[in-house]
């Protein structure tokens, strides 16, 4: 069965609704087989988040791409550092992004129902935005009309003004005139105690650890995504800790 038949097959294992399984029975239209049933294999304690996960960064990645006109292959490629598509797949996933893509239902849509399907799991919601961003940067930066996807996805999410700051600083890098500001990826302010910036580091550190990619029974790919925000998070907590009045 292919990459994406299993994804629609264990959908349907799982009752999936709303938009995003409506999504995935256009799919199976598409895709010969999808019917089969007991072939999905999981070691996943929670494989319903991890199908939902893979959903949602097809859905709103394909929903990201109408903002500069089409899916390019550099997406495509992306997609795959976020989840392995194995040799020959990658029609079948191009078929979803566009069938999402076009279809009718609005990202918003998509958006407010894995808020709600990962409202008790905010890190979840983390990585799947740091997911996007990853696709959004496959050529190269965040263009505007992305940038103000990505910010709308996340207050669909739950996430204010400051946490998309921080999570943009994370992923896309916060530039300024003496290089990147560490304080914003941390989500501190300058003015912020040491104990409130080591405070936050914990607490980033813990959400970001790969350690915890993999008890979330997310995609083995997004380990390395995790590893490369926890080195940016380790390296902005040392560069405040040696020069803790970092200039603006």
């Amino acid at each position: 069965m292919s990459f994406v038949g299993r994804i629609i097959a264990g959908a349907r294992e799982l009752s999936f609704s709303g938009p995003l399984g409506a999504l995935l029975a256009r799919a199976a239209r598409h895709l010969p087989g999808w019917h089969a049933r007991g072939e999905v294999e999981s070691t996943d304690a929670d494989p319903r988040g991890r199908i939902a996960f893979t959903i949602a960064v097809i859905a709103l990645s394909a929903k990201m791409a109408t903002a500069d006109g089409i899916v390019t292959r550099d997406e495509v490629a992306a997609f795959g550092d976020v989840f392995q598509i194995p040799p020959g797949e990658e029609e079948h996933v191009r078929l979803v992004f566009d069938l999402a893509r076009k279809s009718t239902a609005g990202f918003e849509s998509y958006a407010r129902q894995i808020g709600r399907l990962f409202a008790k799991d905010r890190a979840v919601l983390e990585n799947l935005l740091g997911g996007l961003f990853h696709i959004a940067l496959a050529d190269g930066r965040i263009f505007p009309a992305e940038d103000a996807y990505l910010r709308e996805v996340a207050h669909l999410f739950g996430f204010d003004a400051a946490d998309y700051a921080r999570l943009r600083a994370l992923h896309v890098g916060a530039e300024t005139a003496d290089g990147e500001d560490p304080f914003l990826i941390l989500g501190v302010s300058r003015e912020a105690s040491a104990d409130m910036i080591r405070e936050a580091y914990h607490r980033l550190v813990r959400e970001s650890h790969p350690d915890l990619v993999i008890a979330q029974g997310l995609p083995p790919e997004c380990i390395a995504l995790a590893s490369a925000r926890l080195a940016r998070i380790n390296a902005a907590y040392e560069q405040i800790t040696k020069h803790p009045t970092a200039p603006e």
